[in-house]
């Protein structure tokens, strides 16, 4: 049972251990948008995006619904921002603590 979860959670970890995917999440915040509009907001291009796309389909992360000819990408799981919120945080305590070190040594010079 418990090689299941940790099964579960590197493959969760996995499909967002990718820049492009956690910018796509980040950029559907906001609510929906088409493939152009994340093109715009994240700088990938088209093809690239789409494959992340699909990935964060899979994972149940962004779900789509259509209208014509276009495709709209919304969140599925608002908590996966939790996550991402949590991360983030982590990233800024360690830039803090970078800082401090780097400023102790100007210091001691």
């Amino acid at each position: 049972m418990k090689q299941s979860i940790h099964l579960y959670k590197a493959s969760l970890f996995k499909s967002l251990a990718h820049p492009l995917r956690l910018a796509i999440l980040d950029a559907l915040r906001d609510g929906e948008k088409t493939v152009t509009q994340l093109q715009e907001l994240t700088g990938g291009e088209q093809a690239t995006i789409s494959q992340h796309l699909t990935i964060l389909r899979t994972h149940h992360f962004i779900t789509f619904r259509k209208e014509g000819t276009l495709a709209y990408y919304r969140n599925e799981d608002p908590e996966v921002y939790i996550f991402l919120d949590l991360g983030r945080q982590l990233y800024e305590r360690q830039l803090n603590r970078y800082r401090k070190e780097i400023d102790a040594q100007v210091v001691r010079r």
